[in-house]
């Protein structure tokens, strides 16, 4: 049993790239949770995917042992957060599991966007923040100017922040005396009903779903009957242990310790991040406050190319879900792509691991429908239906237009931070999306840009589009601000007079025609020529807002009339005019893969 004063509970809180999981590397290494043998780089991202792009995608938590200056060893839980804007509720469960947290920012590169929102979260938790000066080793880093940008965008003195290089191992001891000085210990009280925080869940071949979890007050051991108070569900508690990041088995959990329990749960969806634990016989009162349910924002189809896939491709879908409960999914069909999922995703990150752990992980080749958001729809009532608001997931899905009172989409507030010469750039991608400028400030040579934005604007390539005006440089961060009522509408697309279903969307009146001419141009490129006519078009409604022609191929049939007379060659043509009326009647139009996906991407042109 550690006594409270000697516990230290801290997260990490960094942007992409910021050297976070660099020194939580350093960090288990000073305290001798690993031997030089065992050490490998990122040891808290587990996944290849996270190793590969450098991003944390799960939490992860790790107890160390440090001898501090008064000559006292002391408990230190670092709780390695995800810094994407896409796992933000996690993240708010792992400050709420903590008291203190790192600030670490980059020597070169100074405060960007998700540090900010990540700290902002992080003091509205009450925390003692710790800023760290990370990557001073090098030749650009100006840690002076660092500190007065932490100082002036944040608001935190920076006076006392750790310079450190996490890659050379510079300033370790400093960063972890600063975490016993300044982070103040935990409160709980062992007497006290047990009451535990679920912080996150992860699925275990061996032990089943092997569960995260802070300790507020009482104690957690083996054999105990525990309760989720949220779920409504009992379980018995077999395994209590921490990591070191190897797994250690404990006899008990106390309060204000972080560590892991299994209880024979088979599925992680009965596992809510933020739900709270509870004895059964001696239940807590009131549950800790914060607890959200996870509601996917991005929807999009996964269909198999080859068909055969499809029971592999289900098959991989619930083995993923074993390890991630906010992905949801439900099959559909569709006449262009054969059978497939709707799947739900927590944003367009959470969308891009999935698609490419089922690539990577499960080898499959999948083609991925244009992401779309929940819209909210009022309907009229008719003779067999009363009025109700509904829940759109899939454009496909429409209901009759008559019976539309009015559409809502969900509107995001986004904070984009930018060097000052992509300004122009960006305000006009901004504008370009529908976006509503709210505030436009300066820190040393950098901008910070506030707009609203429809998120049906960003799901798309916003991102990409950024990056590349800001050849990398900006950084962007979003928050959900509601529904908001707008001009809605279905844009249909149209091959051969017959609609594609997997590429119709919901798109702003004002943009629609542009949008349906891009993408018109585009499939024109995309689709191969065929012996007829194909006519491509977009549509709203009865409407053609849009039209391309791909040519036919041409057979020259008059090739073997040598002289004679002229009637021969036209007989000849009307032949073949009719035979291509009677091909396009009847033929099908084969659209290859690749034109689905390069379909969606909105050109440069928009």
């Amino acid at each position: 049993m550690t006594d409270l004063s000697r516990i230290r509970n801290f997260s990490i809180i960094a942007h992409i790239d910021h050297g976070k999981s660099t020194l939580a590397d350093r960090l288990i290494q000073l305290t001798g949770g690993l031997t030089e043998r065992e050490m490998k780089a990122q040891v808290l991202d587990n996944m290849e995917i996270e190793q590969e792009r450098g991003i944390t995608i799960k939490s992860q938590t790790v107890r160390l042992n440090w001898q501090a200056a008064d000559g006292e060893t002391y408990e230190l839980n670092l709780m390695d957060t995800p810094g994407h804007v896409d796992f933000a509720y996690e993240v708010s469960r792992s400050l709420a599991a903590c008291e203190g947290a790192l600030l670490v920012v980059d020597a070169a590169q100074g405060v960007e966007a998700q540090t900010l929102a990540n700290v902002y979260q992080s003091i509205e938790h009450d925390h003692e923040i710790v800023p760290v000066i990370n990557k001073i080793d090098l030749p650009a880093a100006d840690p002076d100017k660092v500190k007065l940008e932490i100082e002036e965008v944040i608001g935190l003195d920076a006076e006392h922040a750790v310079e450190a290089s996490a890659k050379t191992g510079i300033g370790i001891e400093e960063i972890l005396q600063a975490i016993v000085d300044r982070i103040p210990p935990p409160t709980g009280d062992r007497e006290k009903p047990l009451k535990a925080m679920l912080v996150d869940s992860w699925y275990d071949p061996y032990l089943g779903v092997v569960i995260l979890v802070r300790v507020q007050d009482g104690v957690l051991k083996r054999g105990q009957q525990i309760k989720f108070m949220q779920a409504g569900t009992q379980h018995l508690v077999d395994r209590v242990g921490c990591f070191t990041p190897k797994r250690v088995e404990l006899d008990e959990l106390g309060p204000g310790e972080i560590g892991f329990i299994t209880a024979q749960i088979k599925e992680v969806s009965q596992t809510a991040v933020g739900d709270t634990i509870t004895t059964v016989k001696n239940p807590t009162e009131k549950p800790l406050p914060g607890f959200k349910e996870v509601q996917p924002v991005v929807f999009c189809g996964l269909f198999p190319v080859d068909a055969a896939d499809f029971e592999k491709l289900r098959e991989s879908l619930y083995k993923l879900r074993l390890n991630d409960a906010s992905f949801s999914f439900e099959m559909e069909t569709s006449a262009a792509l054969g059978f497939g999922f709707r799947c739900g995703f927590l944003g367009l990150l959470h969308l891009e691991i999935i698609q490419e752990r089922l690539t990577r992980e499960y080898d499959l080749d999948l083609i991925t429908t244009a992401p779309s958001v929940v819209y909210r729809m009022d309907l009229a009532h008719t003779k067999n239906e009363d009025a109700k608001t509904i829940e759109l997931h899939n454009p496909a899905d429409m209901p009759d237009v008559n019976r539309i009172i009015s559409i809502e989409e969900p509107w995001i507030k986004a904070t984009i931070y930018t060097p000052d010469e992509y300004l122009g750039g960006i305000l006009k991608l901004c504008q370009d999306r529908r976006g509503i400028q709210k505030e436009l400030t300066y820190v040393g040579g950098r901008a910070q840009v506030v707009y609203e934005l429809p998120l049906n604007e960003v799901v798309f390539d916003f991102y990409d589009r950024l990056k590349s005006i800001s050849k990398g440089y900006a950084s962007f961060d979003y928050e959900q601000i509601g529904y908001r009522e707008g001009d809605l509408v279905k844009m249909s697309i149209l091959v051969n007079e017959e609609p594609v279903d997997a590429l119709s969307m919901i798109v702003h009146r004002g943009t629609a025609e542009e949008r349906g001419r891009g993408m018109c141009e585009r499939l024109k490129e995309l689709i191969p020529r065929h012996l007829f006519k194909i006519p491509i078009q977009a549509a709203i409604g009865g409407k053609i807002i849009a039209r391309e022609t791909i040519s036919a191929m041409r057979k020259d049939v008059t090739a073997k009339c040598y002289g004679g007379d002229a009637t021969r060659k036209r007989k000849l043509l009307e032949k073949q005019k009719k035979g291509k009326a009677k091909m396009r009647e009847y033929g099908n139009v084969s659209i290859p893969q690749e034109a689905f996906i390069a379909a969606l991407k909105m050109g440069d042109d928009n």
